[in-house]
């Protein structure tokens, strides 16, 4: 894939991040940083931030670098990917999501029918959107469910998760941030918490790995590293690559479970500051455990029906 190629991608999936209008000066903070980290000396991305944020560059100019369907298709979906990261896409992100199927020469059904399997993945999670219940709710006092049941629970989260991103469906890869939301619900009820949506994501945000940004910094990684198989004509996926990012996957699910547990578990106590410390060593901890399951990730990505993720999600 050429730098324009790689630049439109990256381009489009900012202007996604940003579609929704959000003010957030930390998330935009975490999205320039993250472009100039994934440009890994290859191209300035730092510049690609400004052409979004400063210098205003239309979705007609985005796209101009995208030549065949294949690409366009991908980047489409990319776009999509992005807006839902934190959920079903926003108003805005709906239009924009339109302006961009348009300028991308896109059959509007084609275009719709994708979005409407997105938001299906991303309802999956069964969280409330912020506002519709109380934010942190503890329903029964303290609680203490069955540790080792909660424990096979992120580990099997963290394989679902491996297995969706050694797929080649973007949907597949789509299905893995709806994934980690449920898990963060699921063990903060069991420790006999009500949460919403607004607070997971928080959550999440706080341990440096926002929801939005994480997407983006996954689709980076695969485009940099050659993994966008259905863009690069049927060459597929470089496997060394590949297997490197599932186990990212399950590395960052499986660390984002334990801090959950312990979250909950300790009765929120911890700030912002001790969350952020104590995921570093539970990541390398999830890396750690990798190899012990890897034919258990890969066993799973066997089963996987990508018609069917809203119910796989539901399973967790």
């Amino acid at each position: 894939m050429s730098d324009s190629e790689i630049r439109a991608f990256l381009t489009i999936a900012l202007m996604a991040a940003l579609a929704d209008g959000v003010k957030d000066d930390r998330e935009r903070t975490a999205l320039k940083s993250l472009t100039t980290r994934l440009g890994e000396g290859r191209i300035d991305l730092a510049d690609v931030y400004d052409d979004v944020l400063v210098r205003r560059i239309t979705i007609a100019e985005a796209v101009r670098s995208l030549a065949t369907p294949e690409t366009r298709r991908q980047a489409y979906e990319t776009a999509v990917a992005v807006a839902n990261a934190d959920g079903v896409h926003s108003p805005a992100e709906g239009a924009f999501l339109r302006d961009l199927a348009a300028a991308l020469g896109l059959p509007a059904p084609e275009a719709q029918g994708y979005v409407a399997q997105a938001d299906a993945v991303a309802a999956a999670a069964g969280v409330a959107a912020p506002g519709v219940s109380e934010p942190v709710r503890q329903v029964q006092g303290r609680v203490m469910p069955d540790a080792a049941a909660l424990d096979q629970q992120i580990v099997n989260a963290s394989i679902t998760n491996a297995a969706l991103e050694l797929l080649p469906e973007s949907l597949a890869s789509m299905a893995i941030l709806p994934l980690q939301v449920r898990l963060v619900y699921q063990i903060g009820k069991a420790y006999g918490y009500e949460l919403d949506q607004g607070h997971i994501k928080e959550f999440v945000a706080t341990l440096g790995v926002g929801l939005t940004g994480q997407y983006i910094e996954q689709f980076g990684r695969k485009l940099l590293g050659g993994l966008l198989g259905t863009v690069l004509g049927g060459m597929g996926r470089a496997v060394g690559h590949q297997t490197a990012s599932s186990g990212m996957a399950f590395a960052t699910t499986w660390a984002l479970g334990q801090l959950a547990k312990q979250y909950y578990g300790g009765g929120r106590t911890l700030d912002a500051e001790k969350l952020k410390a104590a995921f570093a060593p539970l990541f390398e901890q999830g890396q750690g455990l990798i190899g012990r399951y890897g034919g258990e990730i890969a066993e799973r990505a066997r089963s996987i029906d990508v018609r069917n993720l809203p119910a796989l999600i539901r399973r967790i």
